[in-house]
């Protein structure tokens, strides 16, 4: 056994590894390590989906403001409608203003009246929309005193709704990022039994080194260099996976999920698209996966060494 290992160290051209290359134990933290990057490239993913869906939403929301003209006895509704049009245009930092037709009003009830009702005995409220060019610049208090001489008027900002947006891609984004730790302290933990298991495997061959003179630096150095490979290699199946989940999702969406179920899914994650931000998060996991796989095993042959010490 001696004399095998200083022929390894002193033929440096031909020299093998300390570590076994292809074990059992190797293969099934390869496996594991693919598995656990695939679900942090996947959780990623995600929240960098539901982040820019959020920006996107407050975006255009903020750009847009609805007035409502309530039905009201004595008041003609299509001079109200009228007046309210021009007092939005007419506004500073207004880009244009429309006022819904009857038939677009009474599509808007259909969610919650359902379709098929005939409504036109009924004197619905109607909207107008109002489309900023700038809402910083956009004089949102003159328009309200202004409506105030309209019966029946009132002017909604969607500041609720985009609050209410805000709360709840702030709430994935926080969810998705606590996964992502327990993510990692599992893949910890996983690394390290893997590390121990491996080192109690090649117990004689650490006794040998250590008896050649070998230092707990160089033993360390010789498990974390294996097990930096196998963090790259599982690393990038993970992120090549990751890759391939959305874009067979952002195929699939749109022919097996109903077209309801559609709108809403994009809504939250848009059309499954990373983009270059989310791709760069998720080559990113390669590298963090490896740097994980490649500390934690060293900081465990370290402290297993020094126990047996």
């Amino acid at each position: 056994m001696i004399k095998q290992l200083l022929a390894r160290f002193t033929r440096r051209g031909a020299a093998a590894p300390i570590v076994p290359e292809h074990s059992v134990a190797g293969r099934t933290l390869l496996l594991l390590i693919t598995i656990m990057s695939f679900l942090s490239a996947v959780t990623l993913g995600g929240v960098v989906l539901v982040q820019k869906s959020a920006i996107a939403w407050s975006a255009d929301v903020g750009r847009e403001m609805t007035i409502q003209i309530r039905p009201v006895e004595g008041e003609v509704m299509d001079s109200n409608l009228r007046t309210a049009v021009t007092l939005a245009q007419t506004t500073p930092g207004v880009a244009g203003a429309r006022a819904l037709t009857v038939e677009e009003s009474q599509a808007l009830l259909e969610p919650w009246l359902g379709a098929g009702l005939d409504l036109s005995a009924i004197e619905i409220p109607r909207l107008i929309v109002v489309q900023l060019a700038d809402p910083v610049d956009a004089d949102i208090e003159q328009l309200q005193r202004n409506l105030q001489a309209i019966k029946g008027a009132s002017l909604d900002t969607h500041a609720a709704w985009r609050q209410q947006l805000n709360t709840m891609a702030g709430t994935v984004v926080v969810s998705g990022l606590l996964v992502l730790g327990l993510i990692g302290v599992a893949t910890v933990l996983a690394i390290i039994f893997a590390t121990r298991g491996a080192m109690a495997s090649n117990r004689e061959i650490v006794d040998v080194l250590h008896f050649i003179g070998a230092s707990n630096k160089f033993i360390a150095g010789e498990f974390q260099g294996r097990f930096l490979s196998i963090g790259l290699q599982g690393g990038f199946l993970g992120a090549l996976l990751c890759a391939l989940f959305f874009a067979l999702i952002s195929m699939a969406a749109g022919s097996v999920l109903p077209s309801e179920a559609t709108t809403q899914v994009g809504f939250i994650f848009g059309a499954f698209v990373l983009g270059i931000d989310g791709t760069i998060g998720v080559a990113l996991v390669v590298p963090a996966i490896a740097a994980l796989t490649a500390i934690t095993s060293r900081l465990t042959v370290r402290r297993y060494l020094s126990e047996a010490s």
